[in-house]
């Protein structure tokens, strides 16, 4: 199954609850961003509040010095407010303190929907590996600009740095995890981007990840005039989807059931039965995956 969209067609908007998202913005006629290291912490603090505010994960960042990368997940459904955020507020500081006036980046931020199981690895990767390829440092650890060193160092990590999924991937023991990406971000030295797999210049995921999405695509519209709360109005309340005292593994099908079937978001889910969010979405994922087999069985 494919999805097209016209390559004359400005590309789509996706915001929905849990969508992960490859965000970059670049200086206005390629102008630089960060005049100097004042800057970038800056616009860090930004970012900082944007993912307080609007509830959001970041996995990695790198910023240059005509164009920055996020690596964002937004339980909640709120990409394009958080980036208007971030945008608005660092071209507004930018511009104070030099000086300047007009705009600052080049036109609307662009962002892909990523499949987490297929390619937020990757990504994550890319992202910090750009001063390699741009040939300002040989090692990205040497780059203090990039969610590298505070993946990898604890005392380095900004708090809006999200890394419990990343580390996740390659071991249960800290200390091992941040080894073993270490040696998998090293590994990835002179590889491109992953932009050929990209489908309708939004989307980068298997055929399964855009089968999922076109229903959101083709009733984008719809469900754009029907308020969350209308659409949910007689389901039943958290409290009773998931009652204290459920065993883990009736705990995770309620879960699964209270997001998928009853529309409530990850973060909801989260607060409700004191767990990370990551840890939600790593149910939600395997009971998808579980569907999916019996499905094909």
């Amino acid at each position: 199954m494919m999805l097209y969209i016209s390559p004359m067609a400005r590309p789509l908007r996706i915001d929905f609850p849990g969508g992960i998202y490859h965000v970059a913005s670049r200086g206005n006629a390629k102008a630089e961003i960060f005049y100097d290291d004042a800057d970038r912490r800056a616009f860090l603090e930004v970012v900082a509040d944007s993912v307080e505010r609007f509830n959001w994960l970041c996995h990695a960042y790198c910023l240059m010095a005509n164009h920055y990368h996020l690596l964002i997940e937004t339980p909640d459904g709120n990409l394009s407010q958080g980036m208007r955020q971030i945008n608005s507020v660092y071209s507004q500081r930018f511009n104070r303190r030099h000086g300047r006036v007009g705009h600052l980046f080049q036109g609307r931020f662009k962002s892909i929907l990523v499949d987490r199981q297929a390619y937020l690895l990757e990504l994550c990767r890319y992202i910090v590996l750009n001063p390699v390829r741009a040939g300002i440092v040989d090692d990205p650890g040497k780059y203090p600009w990039s969610s590298y060193q505070g993946t990898i160092d604890r005392r380095k990590r900004p708090e809006f740095l999200t890394v419990d999924w990343l580390l996740s991937q390659f071991s249960s023991r800290v200390i091992k995890a941040e080894q073993e990406y270490q040696r998998f971000i090293q590994e990835g030295s002179g590889r491109g981007a992953p932009w050929e797999e990209l489908k309708g210049q939004c989307l980068l995921g298997g055929e399964d990840f855009v089968a999922r999405l076109l229903p959101l695509l083709q009733d984008k519209s719809a469900l754009s005039e029907v308020p969350r709360r209308q659409r949910y109005l007689h389901r039943q309340a958290l409290d009773e989807l998931l009652p204290d005292g459920l065993a883990k593994p009736e705990r995770n099908a309620a879960i699964a059931v209270a997001h998928l079937d009853h529309g409530y978001t990850q973060q909801q889910i989260a607060r409700h039965c004191r767990l990370h969010y990551s840890t939600i979405s790593r149910i939600i994922q395997q009971s998808r995956r579980s569907k999916r087999a019996k499905n094909t069985n």
